[in-house]
């Protein structure tokens, strides 16, 4: 309640102006008898476990499922994908903190400050444009490129549905490392046989040495034994350095060979479990995960690829942007996208160490002073590089994820840590991203079912976030309970004078399966292309 009132510190919940633990009205709305002091929940997060923590987070989880399986449907529906967006941000603290626990130095808004990382991931809704699936908490020194998997993973967990994995392009990699190891296995072995052939000829200086030492009694063998032993020492000499570079390589491939095994055995586990998941994953979706650059190393995005997503990303290192630039003339033909941007495209260009082509885009920004380059990565079904306008457009909706981060700084106070043990942080962290989802869904209900709504409130779109919990949260009104619900009315000192809310209860119907658990035949035959034959049932507002 208090994270959903946008209070800034705990204390507030008994020490704010209007105190939460006084409203007497609320505590009854919510089925609470009253609330606690602010000093008591502080000690009971303080004591707060693990396992505690989860079991309060399953039950949040357990309240928004219904209605997020009922928007992971409609959106498949309406757009035959659904699109995610991942993204790491910092949860500072103080440089001089020592009481929280866990807290580490790291990267933050190009800075080193101490604190946390949160690594979360959102769902592209029709209908509230951000709802949040994942939020996990890590220490602060805790980099992008690590998280990319698991944001993966908590997607698919939370939202039940997963594309069909690329076999058949972990198969092509499978066979690419294999003749890798082949063709390092004979380099191997042709530098293992140059190395004996340097070490033979040494031998043959050491045998010249001792018989030129036995021979130097007779005076006669000696002028003939002498020229050899030379000879033979020239040899070594000039031979010296070439066992040297030769015993580096040899090294070098010998741990490349050792690296090649690792990595083939990684593919190797990786076809058969993905053989297993799509034998048992009836109805695949398609799908898109946007990442920004800090996450899309090239291990990363072949293994987005291989998991059967598209991918919008940023390269991980400046150097492809470097090189993409290194491509271009005078007559290069740029095409404009935005006010100041313009973009060139090149399809299915390969990469030095990705296994895949991708399709790679450079951006040319034109500030008041300099001309600015940045690069975009796209791997998929839309055809980007023949409209450059939508690939700009689409690789920008990532910003959405970007807005939602800073609402929860600035609107629901997630920069003021309000608690400091591990299991508290960690529900802190979900309460946040559970308040996100429960003020939209709350709002479009509201515009959906009430008849008397505040000027601005009249059509589906509602108000900012921002007025609804720092505006509206906060303002006076007349309580009138009903049987069928209650009755607002906004007082006259209220912004919203005049206006009344009749909230009647809320009844959500569960989505339907994607697929008939008794035959395992899938509802949704093709979601790509024509989703217009799913049969929906809306949520019922009465």
């Amino acid at each position: 309640m208090a994270i959903l009132a946008g209070l800034p510190h705990l204390k507030d919940v008994s020490l704010a102006a209007h105190p939460l633990d006084q409203d007497q009205a609320v505590a009854y709305a919510w089925g609470q008898p009253g609330w606690a002091d602010y000093r008591g929940v502080s000690r009971t997060l303080h004591g707060l476990t693990i396992a505690e923590a989860q079991q309060t987070i399953a039950v949040v989880e357990g309240i928004s499922q219904p209605l997020l399986d009922r928007k992971v449907v409609l959106a498949l529906r309406a757009g035959g994908r659904l699109v995610y967006d991942g993204d790491l941000t910092g949860r500072l603290v103080s440089n001089t903190s020592t009481s929280y626990p866990d807290a580490a130095y790291g990267h933050t808004s190009d800075t080193i400050r101490l604190g946390y990382q949160a690594a979360m991931v959102s769902l592209h809704s029709p209908t509230y444009g951000r709802l949040w699936l994942s939020v996990t908490p890590h220490p602060g020194d805790t980099v992008s490129c690590t998280q990319a998997m698991a944001l993966v993973e908590a997607a698919e967990r939370r939202t039940q549905v997963r594309p069909r994995r690329r076999t058949e392009l972990l198969t092509q990699r499978l066979q690419l490392v294999e003749m890798t190891c082949h063709r390092l296995e004979a380099r191997q072995q042709d530098l293992q046989a140059a190395l004996d052939q340097v070490r033979a000829t040494r031998e043959q200086v050491r045998q010249h040495a001792a018989h030129l030492a036995e021979v130097q009694r007779a005076y006669s063998h000696l002028a003939r034994a002498r020229p050899r032993l030379e000879a033979a020492q020239r040899r070594e000499a000039s031979q010296d350095q070439l066992v040297s570079k030769t015993e580096q390589r040899l090294a070098r491939h010998t741990r490349r060979l050792d690296a090649a095994g690792q990595e083939l055995r990684r593919p190797q586990a990786r076809l058969a479990a993905f053989e297993q998941d799509n034998a048992t994953n009836p109805a695949p979706i398609q799908a898109v995960f946007r990442f920004d650059a800090g996450f899309e190393t090239y291990e990363n995005l072949a293994g987005l690829i291989e998991l059967g997503y598209d991918v919008y990303a940023k390269p991980y290192s400046h150097h492809v942007t470097n090189a993409l630039r290194r491509r271009l003339s005078p007559e290069t033909a740029w095409t404009r996208v935005g006010a100041n941007a313009e973009m060139i495209a090149w399809a299915d260009l390969p990469l030095a160490e990705l296994p895949y082509p991708l399709n790679i885009a450079l951006e040319r920004f034109h500030t008041r002073t300099t001309i600015r380059y940045a690069t975009l990565l796209h791997y998929g079904r839309d055809p980007v590089t023949t409209d450059l306008s939508t690939w700009f457009r689409t690789s920008n909706g990532r910003q959405l994820v970007e807005a939602g981060i800073k609402e929860g700084k600035a609107v629901f106070q997630m920069h003021h840590l309000k608690v400091r043990s591990p299991a508290a942080l960690w529900l802190q962290e979900h309460c946040a991203a559970f308040a996100a989802n429960f003020v939209r869904w709350a709002a479009h209900w509201l515009v959906t079912q009430c008849p008397q709504l505040p000027t601005g409130w009249s059509d589906l779109t509602p108000p900012p976030v921002k007025t609804q919990v720092d505006v509206a949260a906060h303002t006076s009104t007349w309580v009138v309970w009903q049987p069928s619900g209650c009755l607002l009315e906004f007082t006259s000192h209220s912004l919203f004078a005049g206006s009344a809310l009749e909230v009647k209860e809320w009844a959500v119907q569960p989505a339907l399966p994607l697929f008939k658990n008794d035959t395992q035949t899938p509802l949704l035959s093709d979601l790509g292309s024509d989703c217009t034959k799913l049969a929906l049932d809306f949520i019922h507002c009465q």
